[in-house]
């Protein structure tokens, strides 16, 4: 089998690093060899990007951020996803593009015109590399929220408050109609158990397809 690369998006507080490592470990319980790695994030300059991104002290307008991201994201392509991949590997990354195209694209108002030049830059950043398979852990803001609270998380975006989490979630959603083969919608609100069986059915049925 040829490498798989399988992205999780969404809002924060629906549980994605949680479901990668979930997904991971079922994975390799059957023989496959994984991959798991996130965004921004995966090589040493990307982690620094991801400190200054995610800084909520530092003043950083929505290009500067989008050109930030994009630029640890053709180190981590190069350097982390595509060798994997190439070596026949299952790739499970914590974000990728969508979250570009969400965050610094349609959660902002950016105009259509303007979408097609970030979609244009996110291609040039990853060399034309894409998800086979994209899993959007959804939930109600609010329910998302409350858990982003008990865990104390606090970035730039979490600060923009409920009503740019709804313009996030409009956001995914609107991926998911746009690309219905690549973008599944799973329901983040269940437990843990209950969310890792939806990605379990996903992550076979996209094997099973490739066999």
């Amino acid at each position: 089998m040829n490498g798989k690369f399988i992205t999780f998006e969404g809002a924060d507080g629906g549980g994605k690093s949680t479901q990668v490592q979930l997904a991971a470990t079922w994975l390799r319980e059957r023989g496959y060899e994984v991959v798991t790695t996130r965004e921004p994030g995966g090589t040493v300059l990307a982690e620094k990007v991801r400190e200054l991104v995610l800084d909520p002290a530092l003043p950083l307008n929505t290009t500067s951020q989008t050109l930030l991201y994009l630029a640890a994201r053709s180190e981590h392509v190069e350097k982390v996803i595509k060798p994997a991949l190439n070596a026949g590997k299952i790739v499970l990354c914590d974000r990728f593009s969508d979250s570009t195209l969400v965050y610094q694209g349609l959660a902002v108002g950016k105009a259509w015109v303007e979408l097609e030049g970030l979609l244009r830059l996110c291609c040039f950043a990853t060399a034309g590399l894409g998800p086979d398979l994209t899993l959007v852990l959804d939930g109600r803001p609010e329910v998302l929220a409350q858990r982003r609270e008990q865990r104390g998380v606090t970035d730039r975006y979490e600060e923009q408050g409920l009503d740019f989490q709804r313009r996030l979630r409009n956001g995914f959603l609107t991926l998911a109609q746009a690309e219905p083969d690549r973008v599944k919608v799973l329901n983040a609100e269940g437990s843990v158990e209950t969310v890792a069986q939806s990605v379990q059915k996903a992550l076979a049925k996209l094997l099973q397809e490739a066999e």
